[in-house]
């Protein structure tokens, strides 16, 4: 085996430990998101320390990752629940409507602040899932990864931690069940064999994030044909998470958090000023329709569907209408907003080319 090889094996194996070990901190600090957020933690941390071997994650491993949630969210999307809501479905669009303009009003006040480009800033302020962004991120060119993985890692913990305490005053406890089954062992890896192969095809016609949107998208088609796939288990979203959260970590280079004091307050400012302006959005929901605080602000809330339903379980809230409007800005961010920003960075792209020719035209005359 070549030494090359060898070293990548290594580190892959290393990483492995490392992430199991963040959660098993994680868990046993009951913190939040521990199968994410604690190898995410543990693997940026260990790069200060580990110096004599390069730390590498395969890509293709974040994009199992991607692949198996994709195929738990487009499970999840209930279409009895849509047909039984009536008009709140134009509420939350008018949420999600009002939540980009706000995001579009935010990248440009980041841009001026921050002195970073309209694409970094877009990319930074836009709410959407944290692994899904930062995969759209690194398909652009001209965004700077770091200022985006600090904004939206700023955005998800300030959400995931703050609101437990917020709707209930305590910390969050997860207990679910593995749910491990050997005869749907084989039906589930065929379905996700699919999704994956589904990704591929999306990324060769240039699906944004293909390979999430593409196994989403699959998924609720199959479900749309009433064909039914087996559920994927929790200890399958574990090891997604672990997959996910270990890639996004060693995106964390330490000389990354070299961004100046200006951004770090901006991510920080940024994530407060979303978690202020989607309490608002659950205080007119509690006034139109009644429900808790826990239910309404977890339905508003800019984060992922997976821990929003979490949370709602845990503090006892509606977890039906939670997931509901959770899918509903799920599938809005990636359906609409991301080849929104895909244009948006298109068009920007286009712009630049002109200054640029302009003023080379300018300096050689």
């Amino acid at each position: 085996m070549k030494r090359g090889t060898t070293l990548r094996l290594l580190s892959i194996g290393l990483i492995t430990i490392i992430s199991l070990f963040g959660v098993f901190v994680f868990n046993s600090l009951n913190l939040p998101l521990p199968w994410m957020l604690g190898p995410l933690f543990a693997v940026l941390i260990s790069q200060f320390f580990i110096r004599k071997i390069d730390l590498v994650w395969p890509a293709s491993f974040r994009n199992f990752g991607l692949v198996v949630v994709g195929v738990a969210i487009g499970q999840s999307f209930e279409f009895v629940l849509f047909t039984s809501m009536g008009w709140m479905v134009m509420f939350m669009f008018a949420l999600n409507i009002l939540l980009v303009a706000i995001s579009v009003i935010m990248a440009y006040g980041v841009q001026k602040l921050g002195n970073i480009s309209l694409k970094t800033s877009l990319t930074s302020t836009v709410g959407g899932g944290l692994s899904q962004i930062i995969a759209f991120a690194e398909e652009e060119k001209d965004i700077d990864l770091a200022i985006v993985t600090y904004f939206h890692i700023v955005r998800i913990i300030s959400i995931v931690m703050l609101i437990p305490f917020i709707v209930s005053g305590h910390v969050v406890n997860e207990e679910v069940e593995l749910g491990f089954s050997f005869q749907t062992l084989l039906p589930l890896m065929l379905l996700i064999a699919v999704a994956w192969i589904c990704a591929i095809i999306g990324k060769r016609i240039k699906l944004p994030v293909s390979f999430f949107l593409g196994p989403v998208l699959f998924v609720i088609i199959l479900q749309l044909s009433h064909i039914q796939t087996p559920e994927v288990p929790v200890w399958v979203l574990y090891i997604a998470q672990i997959l996910i959260g270990a890639y996004i970590g060693l995106l964390l280079k330490p000389k990354m958090f070299k961004l100046g004091s200006r951004v770090l307050i901006l991510g920080i400012s940024s994530a407060l000023f979303l978690l202020l302006i989607t309490y608002l959005q659950g205080l007119l929901m509690i006034h139109l329709f009644n429900y808790t605080l826990a239910t309404s602000f977890l339905s508003t809330a800019a984060g992922g569907l997976d821990q929003m339903g979490l949370l709602a379980a845990a503090v006892g809230a509606d977890i039906s209408v939670v997931s509901v409007f959770q899918m509903f800005r799920l599938l809005f961010v990636f359906i609409i907003v991301i080849p929104l920003l895909k244009l948006a960075c298109t068009w920007i792209d286009r712009r630049n080319v002109q200054i640029n020719r302009k003023e080379a035209e300018v300096s050689n005359s």
